[in-house]
């Protein structure tokens, strides 16, 4: 038992994270993946990511990247896809019952209040789940919200849920792809890795696609946030390399943020909007295509 709770149910990564003295509850109360099918948010939890690494193969990743990556699907301002995240509750997200949108300002507030000076930084936290539009567009959420984890490569047993729930997943058992390295050589790095489909990559790649000029760290912050088996599970690092390394910083620095700033108190939206609209403004203006 370690003295922030057990960790085998839960979430290896509560070793790695650092413990923020925001945060309202322990840090073992956080990202509880603990099995109990009697209790609704647990088996709604747990249901998401059993379809996910059931159904999530490389060939599945590729197809998706192929559908979404014309960007064909609609066009929107950056503040109109935050406002549909009003109807979105992550069905992997077992901290939080609130749309979406409030997640975000939790977010962007917490780290405005530690960081008053990167404006970048703060807009980066309003808009990092954006990706889960998809959701609106035909997905289910299993392939847009939740972690994420390369495919191509053995499964990492700090994966929520471990090995069992890759039982049904066709790429468990291909031998191309169930070897430690798979598809992939040695320190190729996170750039090089296929990782499953979700609302990082999409979001990453929709700023990249329209120019935003967000700095190259908070592209990677919001691409690799939910990225737990490497970044707080302490998994994969025979792939990665050293410019990762330095990537690693960035995204731990962001997820404090991202993780243990969700609670019931809702911001006050309206009053911050004039805030964010002009950083938006600033850093990705217009109409997008995503």
């Amino acid at each position: 038992m370690s003295e922030k709770g057990p960790i085998s149910l839960l979430d290896a990564s509560q070793l790695l994270r650092p413990e923020p003295a925001f945060a309202d509850k322990p840090v073992a109360a956080f990202r509880d993946y603990s099995v109990d099918d009697q209790d609704p948010v647990k088996k709604r939890v747990k249901d998401t990511y059993y379809a996910m690494h059931g159904n999530v193969t490389v060939e599945f990743v590729k197809q998706k990247r192929a559908k979404w990556l014309q960007f064909n699907h609609f066009k929107s301002t950056i503040k109109d896809a935050l406002i549909r995240l009003n109807s979105l509750v992550d069905e992997s997200d077992p901290d939080s019952e609130l749309p979406n949108i409030v997640h975000a300002f939790q977010t962007a507030e917490r780290i405005r209040l530690d960081h008053p000076e990167d404006d970048w930084f703060h807009l980066t936290g309003l808009i990092h789940d954006l990706g889960k539009v998809m959701a609106f567009y035909g997905e289910p959420q299993w392939c847009v919200v939740g972690d994420t984890f390369p495919v191509g490569c053995r499964w990492a047993d700090s994966i929520v849920y471990g090995q069992d729930s890759f039982k049904d997943n066709p790429d468990t058992y291909n031998p191309k792809y169930n070897s430690l390295y798979g598809m992939y050589s040695p320190r190729c790095g996170l750039d090089a890795l296929l990782v499953s489909w979700g609302h990082d990559e999409y979001l990453y790649q929709v700023l990249k696609h329209n120019g935003a000029t967000l700095p190259e760290k908070a592209l990677y912050m919001i691409r690799y946030h939910s990225l737990y088996p490497w970044h707080s599970g302490g998994d994969y690092r025979h792939l990665t390399n050293e410019k990762d390394e330095e990537i690693l910083k960035w995204v731990l620095e962001f997820n404090k943020y991202d993780l243990y700033t969700k609670s019931a108190e809702v911001p006050n939206i309206e009053a911050l909007w004039p805030y964010y609209e002009a950083l938006i403004d600033k850093y990705i203006p217009g109409e997008l295509e995503w």
